[in-house]
């Protein structure tokens, strides 16, 4: 991405002596899972062949680097992915290292970001400042026509298979729009693609609201969302990269037009490169409540050298391969996690990540839930709790990049908020949907202990919060299509949900009904619906309550599908 490079600092804590003194055996490790939901971690290293941002970072520079990840990798005996821009596609030093690496363990495929050499041999003008220009309306797919993005593919394809012999099983991005990937799928046989995390306004790209980490099928007319039906879907998963942190990347730099990063990226002071944050964060990924499986991507592109992502390195790769070794975690090649996914899930499945301890000196708690129709975030935060994140999944919502070129250096995907926690918010007032209750008169937070996440059955995350403002336990149950929640036991007075916001914010919301909330966004309607329990809207400043029958609220969360 285009990080500020020269922003980077010196950063990361030595990696302790624990992770240093491993005896790998001089044969590679065979990994055996013994729980049914695997771990999966991604080594994905991408290579662009010239970085124009910094003159310092010349190609030499950037080859050095992934020598580098090469011979890390080796040493731990790691298998990988390696992506190539096509500019380093054709590059002869590139070629001759990968093709030097074993088959069995390292995949190499393609990283889609459209550079001038490209560009010119499919017969089309570039537009770029640079050879390689990472504007939206130049450096992606996004930036041409339907018809182009074909003739684009077309001659990377090509001269890939000249130069290894076979096609790639792996196309990545940022963001490959769905026309894109879907032909690559059809004429290509891609088995796996990866896109960016979630992020907003970050160097100018945002993807918001979508299926958090993990991976999906996309639909046929949206890369960015998830499909509902198999008929719908283009049959390629996409993984969401750089291993977002579950509790901070959501909402940092809360108040300013573009997120900062918490990432498993090695480059980062707070995050990859620095040790405590990568114990604590594949403590998590290891203990952590996921339903199917978790997954998560290591690795870095060569733009941002080697003296910046070494100390990164140093730290995560001995650990990865500690956790390999412990049956821990599942090391494997982007395509071989494409074709398991591809061989188990006919739709995309309902996940979770969770996270039951925050780092030293935060007592923060998170659960993402995702399904084919939504995806929900709960933050537990001094003894409270709250909906900090809704989003609803429609396959039939368009991208406007499938069949218009897009004509701005930014590019921005989204899907339909119920509960947007980080744009509805200003520094000053955090939005979220709260968990109420009056108590003489007032409206209290409720306050609670430590929650407990399980997976009773497949497809099913299963929630209980015993309840300290009052003797009893709240009790959440998901699935793909329903939000059930219940509250046992004595509670004075009655209990609520509230959605607030910050002063300002545009709101999709059309009109709140007994039992029903219509909204619009993107120019589409669609509506959340309450099984049991009812909405209104208070007079007390709150958008709308969400107030149980009896004891429980059931919401319909599936949309207009």
């Amino acid at each position: 991405m285009n990080k500020k490079l020269l922003a980077l600092a010196a950063f990361g804590i030595a990696v302790t002596s624990l992770l240093c003194s491993f005896n790998y055996g001089s044969k590679p490790i065979v990994p055996i899972i013994k729980s049914s939901h695997p771990k999966i971690v991604n080594i994905v290293n991408f290579i662009r062949l010239l970085e124009p941002r910094d003159p310092a970072i010349t190609e030499d520079v950037l080859y050095q680097t992934v020598v580098k990840q090469v011979e890390i990798m080796k040493k731990y005996k790691l298998a990988g992915t390696f992506l190539l821009q096509y500019d380093a596609l054709m590059d002869a030093r590139y070629q001759m290292l990968l093709k030097n690496l074993p088959r069995n363990s390292f995949e190499i495929g393609g990283w889609w970001e459209i550079p001038q050499p490209l560009v010119e041999k499919a017969g089309l003008k570039w537009r770029g400042r640079y050879p390689w220009d990472w504007r939206a309306n130049i450096g992606f797919a996004t930036g041409y026509t339907p018809h182009e993005r074909e003739l684009l593919t077309d001659v990377y394809m090509k001269d890939f298979k000249k130069i290894f012999g076979y096609y790639p099983k792996s196309v990545a991005s940022w963001f490959i729009d769905a026309h894109t990937l879907n032909y690559m799928y059809q004429k290509y046989h891609i088995v796996a693609s990866a896109n960016c995390k979630d992020q907003y306004g970050t160097d100018g790209y945002t993807l918001w609201g979508g299926y958090w980490n993990q991976a999906y099928y996309p639909s046929k007319i949206n890369s960015y969302m998830p499909a509902q039906h198999e008929a719908n879907q283009v049959p390629v998963p996409i993984f969401r990269m750089l291993g977002s942190d579950p509790v901070r990347q959501y909402d940092n730099g809360l108040g300013t037009n573009r997120q900062g990063v918490v990432t498993l990226e090695p480059v980062y002071k707070f995050g990859g490169g620095d040790s405590t944050w990568v114990n604590w964060y594949f403590k998590q990924f290891v203990e952590g409540q996921d339903m199917e499986f978790a997954y998560t991507q290591a690795g870095q592109e060569n733009s941002f050298t080697w003296d910046a992502m070494a100390k990164g390195f140093d730290i995560q790769m001995p650990l990865i391969a500690k956790l390999r070794n412990e049956h821990k975690i599942k090391v494997e090649t982007l395509a071989e996690s494409g074709a398991w996914f591809k061989a188990k899930y006919k739709v995309t499945p309902a996940t979770s990540v969770t996270v039951n301890e925050d780092i030293p000196g935060s007592d923060l708690k998170t659960v993402w839930f995702n399904s084919r129709f939504y995806r929900v975030n709960l933050l537990w935060e001094n003894s409270t709790l709250r909906f900090r994140d809704i989003h609803l999944f429609n396959e039939k919502l368009p991208s406007v990049y499938e069949t218009k070129v897009a004509t701005s250096n930014e590019c921005t995907f989204f899907t339909l908020p119920v509960v947007d926690g980080y744009i509805w918010s200003k520094a000053q007032k955090l939005a979220g949907l709260r968990f109420m209750t009056a108590v003489d008169g007032k409206s209290v937070s409720l306050a609670g202990g430590k929650p407990s996440i399980s997976n009773p059955a497949p497809g099913k995350l299963h929630i209980t919060w015993p309840l300290t403002t009052t003797r009893g336990t709240l009790v959440m149950d998901m699935d793909e299509r329903t939000l059930k929640i219940k509250i046992n036991g004595d509670i004075p007075g009655s209990w609520y949900l509230d959605l607030t916001t910050a002063d300002g914010i545009k709101l999709p919301f059309i009109s709140v009904n007994n039992n029903r909330i219509n909204c619009k966004f993107e120019g589409m309607n669609y509506a959340v619906k309450a099984v049991k329990g009812r909405f209104t809207k208070p007079a007390d400043g709150a958008v709308f309550r969400i107030s149980p029958s009896g004891d429980s609220i059931v919401l319909n969360l599936s949309g207009n599908n």
